[in-house]
């Protein structure tokens, strides 16, 4: 039923607000996410954060790659300014960033952003995306889990990769963790519905949908929940309200969540 389908907020509210910012989350957490989606990377110094990119450039006033940046490096960078408030044209210098909304400019490590959703008053769910390739291998999933031990959170923890060798790492050390099999497109070897050992969830991207509808049937009848991403266009909105998916990651939770009810 479209009232079942979870939101989940790429990056936060990450249309509305820089991605992977306290200010995006706490906007997605406001806008009635069901669920965050955060991509994780490794510091030289064995930090995890929340950056998509292997590279700072995009989303940073620095440079350089993320594994061969410490912490203290990071923390020096304006991860906010790039992205002008919603409805402003003018994109504050890093200044201005700092001092009117300072959330919008920090790096976020994961243990900050596991405590957000420790204190939010609801529960809300956490997805986590391991990145690869990268010079950490499997030093970024154990590091994971130890960082997600000591940080328990209410809601429930799901961790999602491109790369299945990073889930069977994950269900080898703690089979109760879900795992989702992030999908650019469909291998002929799981056309019919089934997923590499290691993977519980399908995740794959809404244009497999739309060129392949029927695929979140199969995916049903193998026993696996579907979470589509990334779905922000009222057409795919409606695509995968009609297919009947378990959740659909969007960088518009609140205008996405609004459509299910309607559609509902």
């Amino acid at each position: 039923m479209t009232a079942d389908i979870a939101v989940i907020a790429h990056r936060g509210a990450s249309e509305d607000a820089p991605e992977h910012t306290l200010t995006a989350y706490r906007q997605a957490i406001a806008d009635g996410s069901d669920a965050l989606e955060c991509d994780v990377r490794m510091t030289a110094d064995g930090h995890l954060v929340c950056v998509h990119d292997r590279r700072v450039n995009r989303t940073s006033n620095g440079r350089g790659a993320v594994s061969s940046l410490e912490l203290a490096d990071l923390d020096e960078l304006d991860f906010g300014s790039w992205k002008a408030p919603a409805g402003d044209e003018e994109r504050p210098d890093r200044g201005e960033a700092y001092a009117l909304e300072p959330e919008r400019s920090r790096v976020l490590t994961l243990e900050r952003l596991l405590e957000l959703v420790a204190e939010t008053e609801r529960p809300v769910g956490l997805a986590i995306e391991t990145k690869h390739p990268t010079r950490w291998a499997g030093r970024v999933e154990s590091r994971l889990l130890e960082v997600l031990a000591a940080n328990p959170v209410p809601g429930p923890v799901r961790v999602m990769s491109f790369s299945a060798r990073s889930l069977q790492r994950v269900r080898a050390a703690d089979p109760a963790l879900g795992t989702v099999q992030l999908m650019r497109f469909l291998l002929p070897r799981h056309r019919d519905g089934g997923l590499p050992a290691g993977a519980d969830i399908a995740g794959p991207s809404v244009r497999v949908l739309r060129r392949d509808p029927g695929y979140v049937a199969r995916a049903h009848r193998a026993g696996h929940p579907v979470h589509v991403w990334t779905v922000d266009d009222p057409a795919d909105v409606e695509l995968c309200a009609r297919l009947g998916v378990d959740a659909v990651i969007t960088n518009r939770p609140r205008t996405v969540r609004d459509q299910l009810r309607r559609l509902a």
